[in-house]
């Protein structure tokens, strides 16, 4: 019985997404942009044909910063992968003719959402992919029986304030309110009553 009801809830929950998706499109620019650099990411940095200036695992500090091999500090935070390749190959012309580096993201650790309140599974998880709210609440597990659908709220950082979002999930099911689907950013805090 249990499996049948999680498998109508999420068919219900899949129709209203992709109608969601259909009548208000998805946040283009969100798409589009390149992944920035975080604190806490952890990079792979290879330079072609140069094993001293290649390195797995480095970690972006807390003060935005890595360090590498005869470099020094460099600032990575805010940076895209590709805007941090340039700044190491500019660095290392004085020591190699012709760098060629690439910059990956191993583990993007900086892109994390929090979840809290009445849901089964609490606690922190990574974005690794454009994620809603609806479907932020399946990752938790989905919600215990005491929850309040009616009064979710989402804590969000704009700038250097803090932005307070309501989710009515009861009406996003009912096809009410698909814009309250909104897509989750990095640092997003989620309180089901």
């Amino acid at each position: 019985m249990k499996k049948c009801l999680f498998m109508a809830f999420f068919l219900v929950i899949s129709c209203n997404f992709i109608a969601a998706t259909h009548l208000y499109g998805q946040d283009k620019k969100t798409n589009n942009q390149e992944y920035r650099i975080g604190n806490g990411d952890l990079l792979e940095i290879l330079t072609w044909k140069e094993p001293d200036f290649s390195r797995e695992n480095v970690l972006v500090r807390l003060d935005g910063k890595i360090s590498f091999p005869l470099l020094d500090d460099i600032q990575a935070t805010g940076k895209t992968p590709s805007k941090l390749k340039k700044d190491i190959e500019d660095s290392l012309k004085q020591y190699v003719s012709s760098p060629n580096v690439t910059v990956t993201v191993t583990s993007a650790a900086s892109k994390r959402f929090y979840i809290l309140g009445e849901v089964e599974n609490t606690g922190e998880y990574p974005i690794v992919k454009d994620l809603t709210v609806l479907q932020a609440f399946a990752l938790a597990g989905g919600f215990t029986e005491w929850a309040s659908k009616k009064e979710i709220i989402l804590f969000r950082k704009v700038g250097a304030k803090e932005k307070v979002i309501h989710v009515n999930y009861k009406e996003i099911l009912k096809g009410k309110n698909f814009k309250s689907n909104i897509m989750i950013k990095a640092d997003d805090t989620i309180i089901v009553p």
